[in-house]
């Protein structure tokens, strides 16, 4: 089995690593871990676009983050004995995660849910929700209990 785990840096994403942890326990089990960084948007500056030094240095500190934030996942996992390979991409989540699975192939894509509701959802969008819409594969989506 092959299962695309998305992660951010969240305590929903953690849950996600543990429900992989949990339910991976076949020994042919592949896990990829996929962080996706959003692009920072660029403003215009008159008739060119904008990049200064700024933009750079959060940039570069965005995927220093992102690096960590991976390799702290992937080694939960290796430790609980799975395959692990990582990717880092850049794009939109909902895009992005989608199409890793599709051309990796996944037989399952792994999310934690951010459990959005109302006005927070309208305008942050549900990258879960999205996912579960128009993957090739199965999702599923992991929740947080509320206590």
């Amino acid at each position: 089995m092959k299962i695309l785990l998305a992660v951010d840096d969240s305590k929903f994403s953690e849950a996600a690593i543990a429900a992989v942890i949990l339910q991976a326990a076949l020994p042919e089990t592949q896990v990829k871990v996929l962080h996706v960084i959003e692009p920072i948007p660029i403003y215009p500056e008159g008739q060119s676009w904008a990049y200064d030094s700024e933009y750079a240095a959060v940039s570069q500190e965005q995927r220093k983050e992102a690096e960590g934030l991976v390799a702290r996942a992937s080694q939960k996992l290796r430790d609980a004995g799975l395959q692990v390979t990582t990717a880092l991409e850049e794009g939109n989540p909902k895009v992005v995660i989608i199409d890793s699975a599709a051309q990796w192939p996944a037989d399952l894509i792994m999310i934690g849910s951010h459990g959005r509701k109302g006005l927070d959802r309208f305008f942050m969008g549900s990258v879960s929700e999205a996912v579960a819409r128009h993957a090739h594969c199965s999702v599923q989506i992991v929740r947080i209990p509320s206590r």
